[in-house]
C-alpha cells in the first residue's frame, strides 16, 4: 500500500508544525513563563494558532489517505490536500497577524471545503 500524496502532505504538515511550535517556545523563554499563557495576549495567540493547526491535521491527514486508498485520481487528491494546507497556513496568518477574522474566515471556508468534500466522496464510495 503506497500514499504518496498522502504522504507529502503530511511532511509539509509536520514542517508547519515546526514554525508554531518554536513562536510559542520563543515567547514563552521572554516572558518566562512555563505554563499557560501567563495573561499574555501575544503568547494565547501563537499557542492557538498551534492549537487550532494541531486540531485540525490529523483528522484532515486521515480522509486524505482514506481518499487516496480509493484510487480515485492523483489531481482530486493533490486538490483536497493542498485546499487543507494553504488553509491552515492562512488560517494561521490570520491569527498571528491580523486583527480582523476575515483571513481565518476565508482559511475556515477552505478547510471546511477540504473536510466537506472528503466526507462526502467517502460516503459515495461506501455507502
Amino acid at each position: 500500500m503506497s500514499l504518496p500524496i498522502t504522504s507529502v502532505i503530511a511532511g509539509i504538515v509536520a514542517l508547519l508544525m515546526v514554525p508554531l511550535s518554536l513562536q510559542i517556545s520563543m515567547r514563552r523563554a521572554r516572558v518566562k513563563v512555563a505554563y499557560g499563557d501567563a495573561d499574555d495576549r501575544d503568547l494565547r495567540r501563537k499557542i492557538r494558532a498551534h492549537g487550532n493547526f494541531i486540531e485540525y491535521a490529523p483528522t484532515a491527514l486521515i480522509l486524505l489517505a482514506l481518499v487516496e486508498l480509493t484510487g480515485t485520481s492523483a489531481l482530486f487528491v493533490w486538490c483536497l490536500g493542498g485546499l487543507f494546507v494553504l488553509g491552515r497556513v492562512l488560517h494561521a496568518i490570520g491569527m498571528l497577524y491580523t486583527s480582523t477574522p476575515t483571513l481565518q474566515t476565508i482559511a475556515m471556508i477552505m478547510s471546511h471545503t477540504a473536510f466537506l468534500t472528503s466526507g462526502i466522496w467517502l460516503l459515495y464510495r461506501f455507502v
